[in-house]
């Protein structure tokens, strides 16, 4: 079995309101420096039945592409696949 890590985020170019809310929240708040917040989604997957990692990370990739991004306003990256 395989623990995949996923992240996923808007594109460059795809207005953030969440991120921007948040970082109007930190400035009430006291944080000054903030420049800039970009918010994202972050899953652990488990796989199994997998003979490798660059197997488990085939079914991560249609996973991510069928049912955890929009692709038309999102992307996403593998961040870590670890056997377990």
């Amino acid at each position: 079995m395989y623990k995949i890590e996923i992240y996923v985020k808007l594109k460059k170019d795809v207005l953030d309101p969440q991120g921007k809310a948040i970082k109007n929240a930190s400035f009430n708040l006291g944080f000054k420096d903030i420049v800039q917040v970009n918010q994202g989604k972050y899953f652990e997957v488990i796989v199994k039945n997998s003979s490798n990692s660059n197997s488990a990370k085939i079914k991560a990739k249609k996973l991510a592409g069928d049912l955890l991004v929009n692709d038309v306003i999102e992307e996403y990256k593998i961040i870590k696949i670890v056997k377990i």
